[in-house]
């Protein structure tokens, strides 16, 4: 169901971006050790660099999650309406 709002009442999927974070977590963290001990400042400067990247958007995705169903609605929950600016 298209509405026309869609840019701004997108939905993520959030459970996918996690196990993605935390895949690049792994391999950021392996990166940065590995570059370090073979003496690669330039390489490991870089891995740390993208995994700071990597641990913000983990903490993002957490704190979505962890709001509720508004950030992560099952699919029998049609796509909400955008806010107008009024409470």
């Amino acid at each position: 169901m298209r509405t026309g709002s869609e840019p701004a009442t997108a939905r993520s999927a959030l459970r996918a971006r996690l196990w993605l974070s935390v895949w690049g977590e792994v391999w950021t963290v392996f990166g940065t050790v590995a570059f370090v001990l073979v003496g690669r400042p330039g390489w490991a400067a870089a891995c740390a660099a993208l995994w700071l990247v990597v641990t913000v958007d983990l903490a993002v995705v957490l704190r979505r999650l962890r709001q509720g169903p508004h950030w992560q609605p099952g699919r029998d929950i049609p796509p909400y309406r955008p806010l107008d600016g009024r409470r």
